[in-house]
């Protein structure tokens, strides 16, 4: 008679181990297996499992991973890792805010892409330097805010510009052309508060609005804001005028003025 423990071992134990050895080895074979592809907008690599899922990683996130993609709007404020350069942006995107990063540079390529740009706003970064052509390629930007920065020169700026802010930063005569605004023939709202200015630049007839408070302009003349050689020139657009906190006494020059709608904001006395 065969014993009974070799008939258990024989009839149950050892179906069951054979059992379970299959399925793992099913398990094992059903285990994802990492793969890499490509991240569009960052051209790195990335891990991800064969059903295409991406494990994301912080420093290779796409654009629209790291920031908020919406309706033609690209949010990437005060960033997280910390954003030193402009992001790669989608073809599509007409409104950009990348303001409070660290980006230092601005690179021509960075928006050759981007023709459908109407706003950048990168104010609250550390840029002090804009390679030239950086916006050429821009022909519907209207809107461009560069405020408090590291600037001490502007590069070329586009033609349809309505709004240009450069406050706050470290601008200096020689760094701005003196017809640097001349052919901005729609520029509406021009802001050079507190920077190093010692002169005030040519300023396009469009203007409604300028301000150079906080600078060291010490000097204007009777064809800064009018035309010294005629005194029936009315200044019809612009109606506000910052020169506060200049070393300059408004009241010794009142024919600088005359064309204007309303006196200058500065010292009198």
């Amino acid at each position: 008679m065969i014993p009974l423990r070799i008939l258990i071992f024989t009839y149950v134990m050892l179906p069951w181990i054979v059992s379970s050895a299959a399925k793992g080895e099913y398990m094992e074979a059903r285990t994802p297996a990492k793969a890499t592809v490509r991240a569009s907008d960052y051209g790195v690599l990335q891990d991800t499992d064969t059903d295409g899922g991406v494990l994301p990683k912080a420093e290779v996130l796409p654009t629209c991973l790291l920031c908020v993609c919406l309706s033609g709007s690209v949010y990437c404020e005060d960033v997280s890792p910390d954003m030193s350069a402009v992001p790669t942006l989608p073809k599509e995107t007409a409104y950009l805010y990348a303001r409070f990063n660290k980006i230092t540079k601005i690179h021509r390529e960075d928006f050759a892409d981007t023709a459908t740009l109407r706003r950048i706003d990168l104010s609250g970064n550390l840029i002090s330097e804009i390679e030239d052509g950086s916006f050429s390629k821009l022909p519907n930007l209207e809107e461009l805010k560069l405020a408090e920065n590291r600037l001490t020169k502007l590069p070329m700026l586009p033609s349809k510009l309505v709004t240009f802010n450069a406050n706050f930063n470290r601008l200096k005569t020689q760094g701005v052309k003196a017809n640097a605004f001349k052919k901005l023939t729609r520029l509406a709202y021009l802001y050079l508060g507190d920077n190093e200015l010692t002169a005030v630049p040519h300023l396009p007839e469009t203007l409604y609005v300028v301000h150079l408070h906080n600078n060291n302009i010490s000097t204007i003349t009777d064809e800064t804001f009018c035309k010294g050689n005629t005194s029936h020139y009315i200044r019809t657009n612009m109606y506000e005028v910052r020169l506060d906190g200049n070393p300059l006494k408004l009241s010794e020059h009142p024919n600088s003025f005359i064309c204007l709608q309303s006196l200058p904001i500065g010292w009198y006395k």
